[in-house]
């Protein structure tokens, strides 16, 4: 049976999501603030609205009366989605997890207070004055987070006293929304960090991924690889962790839980309510299904039999370095000439220093060690230039 779905934000994991449920016959209506935005152009229709408008929100909400109502970013006025709720639609995951994890304040507090999960020391401030003294009472080194922003913006690591008003200007730039506040993270001396897909189903167990690897740069991800080399006991570690927060926030769909896999164990650190953008791995089909049909599918609440690992792969993105307002590409033709490698072009229809304009996919058999195949998706991404 067909269900409405209207997709709040269009950027490219939703515009995989809408080819997902174009595939098994679903209609989507896609919205954000500017017109042909990558989900756009593959859904039924769109809405170009201002999502931090409730007025705005409520308008396009009650003119298409979706069954479901699917956020794909952070800027939206999530407090409406509890009325939406009560109207009869669903909202994916649910209402609280939706605004939990818009929030790093309150998916914090959820993981470390309430469920009680191993996290880095943090304090919040919303002002440099108060900046300052958070940085002293959880130490230098330490990392600074707009509480609502997505991609790395905002981002920033203090490493002298001298850094602490640069990165609190640099993070209120980068906030979404309109909550001007951070978070302060003491640096956790972690060898390395993991993506744990994790689906909720309505009327099934909860199910996991293989963990994904990746690694950042300016705190947005530059590779990711599946799977990760982690030990049986931080890999039940992190499952335990991601079980329990995902069952406090409730509803069905896929979460990307992210972890520090430290000396001393497994670190939560956050968690999307949604496919993440280090899972663009799955798209090399290293699973029997990526995570936007597996985010689907738990929406829509089809029986989930099994996620299975069938190859090992590895994404990189390829990035713009320049402001345009029609870009092009070259090195289509070298990049579609190398073996066991694809890529994916999002269609943004600009393009700004370091932003997200596609990714390189390779793959291998199980065997092969996944540093190979990262290596070949850097050098395969690295032949895609964008140009103005």
């Amino acid at each position: 049976m067909q269900k409405k779905i209207l997709l709040l934000g269009s950027g490219e994991l939703g515009k995989e999501f809408v080819i997902a449920a174009q595939r098994i016959g679903q209609k989507v209506i896609a919205v954000d603030s500017y017109e042909n935005a990558p989900a756009m152009q593959v859904a039924h229709g769109f809405e170009v609205i201002n999502m931090l408008d409730g007025s705005e929100l409520d308008r396009i909400v009650a003119k298409h009366n979706p069954d479901f109502i699917v956020p794909e970013i952070e800027a939206i006025r999530t407090e409406r989605f509890y009325d939406y709720e009560k109207q009869g639609i669903t909202v994916v995951p649910s209402a609280k997890a939706a605004n939990f994890t818009m929030n790093r304040k309150a998916i914090r507090d959820l993981a470390s207070k309430e469920l009680g999960l191993k996290t880095a020391n943090h304090r919040y401030a919303t002002s440099s004055e108060e900046l300052k003294a958070a940085v002293e009472e959880v130490g230098i080194p330490c990392v600074v987070k707009p509480l609502m922003s997505s991609s790395g913006k905002g981002q920033s690591t203090i490493k002298t006293s001298e850094d602490i008003e640069k990165a609190w200007k640099y993070a209120v730039e980068g906030s979404r929304g309109d909550v001007v506040e951070v978070i302060v993270e003491a640096f956790v001396k972690f060898n390395s960090e993991i993506t744990l897909l994790t689906v909720t189903q309505n009327f099934g167990p909860t199910l996991f991924c293989s963990p994904i690897g990746h690694r950042q740069e300016r705190g947005d991800y530059q590779e990711s690889w599946q799977p990760a080399q982690v030990s049986e006991k931080d890999l039940y570690d992190a499952q335990d962790m991601a079980e329990k927060v995902t069952e406090a926030l409730g509803g069905a769909g896929i979460f990307g839980v992210e972890f520090f896999l430290a000396d001393d164990g497994v670190y939560f650190s956050e968690l999307s309510p949604r496919p993440h953008d280090t899972g663009m791995v799955t798209l090399a089909g290293t699973q029997n299904f990526n995570e936007f049909e597996l985010h689907l599918r738990a929406i829509l609440s089809l029986p989930i039999f099994e996620i299975r690992l069938e190859k090992a792969g590895a994404s990189a993105v390829i990035l713009a370095s320049e402001n345009s307002e029609h870009p092009t590409f070259t090195g289509i033709e070298e990049i579609a000439s190398l073996p066991k490698t694809d890529f994916r072009l999002f269609g943004k229809p600009t393009s700004r220093p370091y932003r997200r304009m596609g990714v390189a996919l390779t793959s291998d058999d199980l065997e092969t060690p996944v540093e190979q195949i990262v290596e070949k998706a850097k050098l395969a991404a690295a032949l895609v230039k964008v140009h103005g």
